[in-house]
């Protein structure tokens, strides 16, 4: 964990709270990053110079533009003062084109474009604002659909798309509406970033690691990100007015075989452990929520506490110390003490148990859901020291900005989790009658 070179942060999701962030106005306010965008491209050297061409009228110059070419047959053609980087064609690899393209990248501020998605001139000063005093935050543009189909790569945009406008991904625009712009988060609004329209400080990029370029084929990498940046304690926006138009209607709309939607949908599974878009059973991927039972637990309170958690959140994770795992016995879930950092350090939430305790799945449900309550807290109280639960993200943001002020403390009551009675029984738990 590295210090922030520069900029604050804000309490939750508050991007709102950075001044003038709802102006729409030029402001000298801002304060002065670089800006350097990278231009993702394979086979595609109409849409490229449109795209370059609209990088040449920016409100905000950039920096510099840097275009990473995913392994075309043959280098494409840019002006001078445009920096070109290529990779090898071994199938569709563009976590690993934007790696390389942000590798070579000087500026304070990155924005990743794709080759047919072509910003209007106000694009970067708009979607560069909040990343430029919120340096831990993924600011996503508004991604719009045009038929630009023997347009001349200078037309000018959005004065161009008359008439030739698509619609846009309705479940996305809706996502937007009902989050404010995604002001109001949740554990899965990872999903509304979309990486061809995408700024994020070089610092940020760099301390979360980058796309991971073991993804090959059409889309994931850039949920797998924006849920890697959250988890870190990373802010995410979505800046509607910053509007880049994509060549062609959503990708995600076209005929896909259901190979290629299987092998995204696994891709994902296997490396994000949020509700929605993890397994719901198989032990395969990273958890979303680690629980700690407490040392002092006697034996039948250990089982049953275990037992019922596990029956509940199969998914979860259990660390425990030596003796708890001779008792409990050789199931996967179980990890041990020495080994809890490296699982911690994916997951999302830490539920340590104070007490024994008996709930069923809604229960849990009840427990976790504090977490991704209307007033976000790093820790939450429950019941009568029954238990403490810790958002691992907020407690992340708060270690790396060494500001105690973001370690709020709530209580909620969860009244189906229960202590487990002194006098317990393990056969009455197990014949469910406890």
């Amino acid at each position: 964990m590295s210090t922030p070179p520069w900029g604050t942060t804000v309490p939750g999701n508050r991007w709102d709270l950075v001044p003038d962030v709802a102006s729409d106005a030029p402001t000298d306010a801002a304060p002065r990053r670089s800006v350097s965008v990278v231009v993702t491209h394979f086979e595609q050297p109409e849409q490229l110079a449109r795209t370059l061409h609209a990088l040449g009228r920016q409100t905000l110059t950039p920096h510099e533009v840097v275009v990473a070419d995913d392994g075309s047959a043959t280098a494409p053609q840019v002006p001078e003062g445009v920096r070109l980087v290529r990779q090898a064609d071994r199938g569709f690899r563009a976590a690993a084109a934007r790696n390389l393209g942000a590798a070579a990248a000087t500026g304070d501020l990155l924005v990743f474009l794709d080759a047919d998605t072509s910003p209007e001139p106000r694009f970067l000063e708009r979607l560069t604002r909040l990343p430029a005093h919120l340096p831990e935050l993924l600011a996503v543009g508004r991604r719009r659909h045009a038929d630009l189909a023997d347009l001349p790569p200078d037309a000018p945009l959005p004065d161009a798309t008359a008439g030739r406008v698509l619609e846009e991904p309705a479940w996305l625009a809706e996502a937007y509406r009902r989050s404010a712009d995604l002001l109001d988060t949740d554990a899965g609004s990872f999903r509304f970033v979309i990486s061809a329209v995408l700024a994020c400080s070089r610092w940020w990029f760099e301390e979360v690691g980058g796309f991971d370029e073991s993804f090959v084929g059409y889309g994931g990498e850039d949920w797998e990100l924006a849920h890697r940046s959250w988890l870190a304690g990373g802010l995410v926006a979505h800046v509607p007015r910053a509007v880049a138009w994509h060549d062609g209607p959503d990708a995600g709309a076209r005929p896909r075989t259901a190979d290629a939607g299987t092998s995204e949908a696994s891709a994902v599974a296997d490396r994000v452990g949020a509700p929605g878009v993890a397994w719901r059973g198989l032990l395969r991927g990273p958890t979303d929520v680690v629980v700690e039972p407490a040392a002092d637990l006697g034996a039948t309170e250990l089982l049953v506490t275990v037992d019922a958690l596990l029956a509940a959140c199969p998914r979860a994770r259990v660390v425990v110390d030596p003796d708890q795992h001779l008792l409990l016995g050789d199931d996967p879930r179980l990890v041990p003490v020495a080994a809890a950092g490296e699982v911690l350090a994916r997951a999302r939430l830490r539920v340590l148990l104070h007490r024994g305790v008996v709930g069923d799945h809604g229960a849990y449900a009840s427990l976790l859901a504090a977490a991704d309550g209307a007033v976000p807290c790093a820790t939450w109280l429950v019941g009568d020291g029954l238990a403490t639960v810790e958002d691992l993200r907020l407690h992340r943001r708060a270690a790396r900005w060494g500001r105690d002020d973001l370690l709020t403390v709530g209580h909620v009551e969860v009244p189906l989790l229960r202590p487990v009675p002194r006098d317990a029984r393990l056969d009455a738990h197990l014949g469910q009658w406890l």
